[in-house]
């Protein structure tokens, strides 16, 4: 297997230059972390007048808003039944409604700020792997087009062939609103847009320490970099799965999980269109799923939790073998394909796999996106950023559980990982 260990993605990008000298000794509002969440709340306060600086640990948009496969999903994580169930009707009404707000918000960004980032409304496709799920889809549907207003399409088995060219599966479910693009040239553009507004982008700032403290009276926090100090009125932590000991509470309640990514060679065009004939967005019912696409350029780009410990060289290598199987499981045509790229990204999951944000002793957070993050994380972050420049809050995730580790048995360390995966494996057998 003939490949290098690069994201396939920023070979595509020329990314914007951060702010030059130092890091300035009072702002209005400092923001951890310059990924999709940190970028898109640094424009929107910038826009609104805030002095604004975006303190990043490695470089613009290094983690996993560079790293992921680029699908604008509709939807959370969990299912709307168990949304419904877990919080009521309404608030699900509300959280589902954000899901398709927030691809909005971002296909308004890439317009406004003519982001050159292949964004396109090409649908999503999930894949039912057991009859129990493909039955499950059907309830799924008629409850969404019930109760939250929004119309999704049911394929049986017999039309998959309109869909995906594999017969793996035993039907599916399709959304037209999702959208797919190329996160990379997305995060750059996300920076590129918050520069132009006014904010500051500072990398190889990593965040070691947050503390209270005033300036001339005024109430606000210190936090303490390498490269320096900066006192903020406000702080936004906007730093998802790479969440670390400088917010000990928060990295408490998120977990780190690894997310890996092959892309082969680019496809002759009749092979891409027989793989995928609507360029969907697609991934399989499982817990421990795979997700797939065409690139703009017909590579295939598979995906998905082959090793759940965040990425090093091993896992990435590991996890490359593992995904080639199971590509070629679901696409026996590509078995004589080569592999250009692998890499590995590391997603935030919350221990009741939902996104949060508001606020935790007085400092804003926006994280547990789930493998949703490039739609939600937009949305979020401009929503927490019109909260912190005292605009109307709109989210529906501010004032909902928080739940940390059972037992209080976590310090930021996934130590269970392989349990979980274990878990979830089983799960995926008996379910």
């Amino acid at each position: 297997m003939t490949m290098q260990q690069s994201n396939y993605w920023l070979d595509t990008v020329c990314l914007p230059a951060a702010t030059p000298g130092d890091l300035p000794p009072r702002v209005d509002v400092a923001i951890v972390g310059a990924g999709f969440t940190g970028l898109s709340a640094a424009r929107t306060l910038a826009k609104r007048g805030a002095n604004v600086a975006v303190l990043e640990a490695n470089t613009i948009g290094w983690g996993a808003s560079s790293r992921n496969g680029g699908m604008v999903l509709t939807g959370m994580k969990l299912d709307v039944e168990t949304l419904a169930a877990r919080y009521g009707m309404d608030a699900a009404k509300r959280m589902y409604a954000a899901s398709l707000a927030s691809i909005a918000v971002v296909e308004q960004i890439v317009r406004e700020e003519q982001i050159d980032c292949n964004f396109s409304r090409s649908g999503h496709l999930e894949v039912a792997c057991k009859q129990s799920h493909f039955d499950a889809y059907a309830r799924s549907v008629e409850l969404i087009a019930r109760e939250f207003n929004h119309q999704l399409r049911i394929v049986p088995k017999s039309g998959l062939r309109s869909e995906i060219g594999s017969g793996i599966y035993l039907g599916g479910v399709v959304d037209d609103v999702s959208a797919g693009l190329n996160p990379a040239r997305y995060v750059a553009g996300l920076g590129r847009a918050a520069l132009a507004a006014g904010a500051r982008i500072f990398e190889n700032a990593c965040v070691k320490q947050i503390t209270h403290a005033s300036d001339n009276g005024r109430a606000g926090f210190h936090l303490d970099t390498s490269r320096g100090r900066v006192f903020a009125k406000d702080v936004f932590i906007a730093t998802s799965g790479y969440t670390s000991s400088a917010t000990p509470e928060l990295q408490k309640k998120i977990i780190p999980i690894g997310s890996f990514i092959i892309a082969t060679e680019p496809l002759p065009a009749a092979l891409a269109l027989e793989l995928s004939p609507r360029n969907r967005m697609i991934f399989d019912s499982k817990n421990y799923l795979y997700y797939y696409r065409l690139t703009p350029d017909n590579r295939m780009l598979f995906g998905g939790r082959a090793a759940f410990f965040p990425e090093t060289a091993n896992t990435i290598r590991r996890s490359a073998e593992l995904l080639r199987r199971g590509m070629i499981e679901v696409y026996p045509q590509l078995r004589e394909t080569k592999l250009d790229y692998a890499w590995g990204g590391t997603l935030d999951f919350c221990f009741d796999t939902m996104p949060h944000a508001g606020q935790m002793d007085g400092i804003y957070y926006a994280v547990g996106y789930a493998g949703h993050g490039v739609a939600m994380a937009t949305y979020l972050g401009a929503k927490i950023a019109e909260q912190v420049s005292g605009g109307q809050s709109e989210n529906p995730y501010e004032n909902i559980p928080f739940p940390g580790a059972p037992l209080g048995l976590y310090n930021g360390w996934p130590w269970f990982l392989p349990f979980a995966g274990a878990y979830y494996k089983v799960l995926d057998w008996i379910s």
